[in-house]
């Protein structure tokens, strides 16, 4: 498979989307059941970058139709074997730029997809596509502070920055202080009202070499040249197994942001 260009990283997810299938997460059951509480019977959904249907699957399985929108031819051929279904339909293609229609779905939705979509189309696109009274449903994965690493990420520090890829920006907040970006754009935002934002605590644990697949799963490390990316993970592999007890707890936050539109 042709490596993604370096200008575009979210497209580096198809260079590994049965690894992607294999290691990333779902999404807890509440969240699902908090969101469908906003919505009629047998919703229209619009899904933003389904990935391979981490949550795809829970909104067929309340009984949503599920339009869903993914870059990745990839991922998308994945996502239409994992989860045959009439309710689902799987276009490959931007969400930015593909027509679905106006006025049409009782919700989109996105998880752990919508950072990838520019800012303006992040409200500017559900304005125009939901229906009078529709949901925006935004879910964000949320690595935070906590002990629950046992002070695995400090530790690790090292590694990555030796590898070129130490963490940059803001510290990760504590569990009570999660905010997801979404939320601030939206509550500024005359055309969506009732904005909302429910936590879920969501923790993740894996062993080393399941913890290597997740890291490859990611776009930074995809971005990786081969050589670069098979010493970073194999450094990785070998400390959480010997400095760890070989398994890593990633301490999450999972955010369903709503709002509805005007």
């Amino acid at each position: 498979m042709t490596k993604a260009s370096a200008a575009e990283p979210r497209r580096s997810f198809d260079n590994a989307a049965e690894i992607y299938h294999e290691i990333r997460p779902n999404y807890p059951a509440p969240m699902f059941a908090d969101l469908f509480r906003l919505l009629p019977d047998q919703p229209a959904i619009l899904e933003v970058g389904p990935g391979t249907g981490q949550a795809t699957r829970d909104l067929l399985g309340r009984g949503a139709t599920v339009h869903a929108v993914e870059l990745g031819p990839a991922m998308a051929a994945k996502l239409r074997e994992a989860l045959p279904s009439p309710a689902l339909t799987v276009t490959v293609g931007d969400f930015e730029e593909v027509d679905v229609g106006e006025d049409r779905f009782d919700a989109v939705f996105a998880a752990t997809a919508y950072h990838w979509i520019s800012e303006k189309a992040q409200l500017d696109r559900p304005a125009r596509i939901l229906k009078p009274g529709g949901v925006i449903a935004i879910v964000d994965l949320n690595q935070v502070s906590s002990s629950d690493d046992n002070g695995f990420f400090a530790a690790a520090q090292p590694i990555f920055e030796r590898h070129g890829v130490g963490h940059v920006g803001p510290q990760a907040p504590e569990r009570n202080a999660v905010d997801p970006p979404i939320r601030g754009a939206l509550s500024d935002d005359p055309r969506f009202v009732n904005v909302e934002v429910g936590a879920y605590d969501w923790n993740q644990t894996y062993t080393a070499a399941g913890y290597r697949r997740l890291m490859l799963s990611n776009s930074g490390t995809q971005m990786m040249s081969p050589v670069a990316r098979q010493g970073l993970l194999d450094d990785m592999e070998d400390f959480v197994r010997k400095q760890f007890d070989d398994q890593v707890t990633r301490p999450l936050v999972v955010t369903l942001t709503t709002a509805t539109a005007m």
